[in-house]
């Protein structure tokens, strides 16, 4: 059994003409059995953009928590909001620091451009290699896939 499978968890994005969409499951489980069912696993990273974390519980957690204090010092110096691409960059670091001991949890990002209102979206690994498309994370993908594909979400 794989460690990303150990607390389960479906994280799912899809993007349209000027919208992103990001979905995830509130389940909180060990193996087969259930805990809680109001576990946050989508987070807000700005007014247009969002983060969606599957895998182990407390790495979701420890993830979630450098990203928004990583966020709150980019505003700081910056003096701006976080463009989608550039919270990619952010979470692609966060998650090569920890190559050898990696956190166990596959990102998912939602966004919007600030002024284009450009859709954006993308998936990163263990290790923070980038995906796009429409993408899904968790360990139920193949029903995820499926359910995409069905509903017209183009690669």
């Amino acid at each position: 059994m794989s460690i990303m499978s150990y607390n389960g968890g479906a994280v799912m994005t899809t993007k349209g003409k000027s919208c992103v969409t990001i979905a995830a499951d509130c389940r909180f489980g060990i193996q087969a059995q259930m805990v809680i069912t109001d576990f946050q696993k989508h987070f807000p990273m700005g007014d247009r953009l969002f983060i969606g974390l599957a895998g182990l519980a407390t790495d979701v957690q420890t993830v979630a928590q450098r990203l928004k204090f990583r966020l709150n010092l980019y505003e700081l110096k910056e003096g701006r909001q976080l463009k989608p691409q550039t919270l990619m960059s952010m979470v692609s670091h966060l998650l090569y620091e920890r190559r050898f001991g990696p956190y166990y949890t596959e990102p998912v990002i939602a966004g919007l451009y600030p002024v284009t209102y450009e859709p954006f979206i993308c998936s990163l690994d263990l290790i923070g290699c980038p995906t796009d498309g429409f993408v899904v994370s968790g360990t139920c993908i193949e029903q995820l896939y499926g359910m995409c594909e069905s509903l017209g979400a183009r690669y």
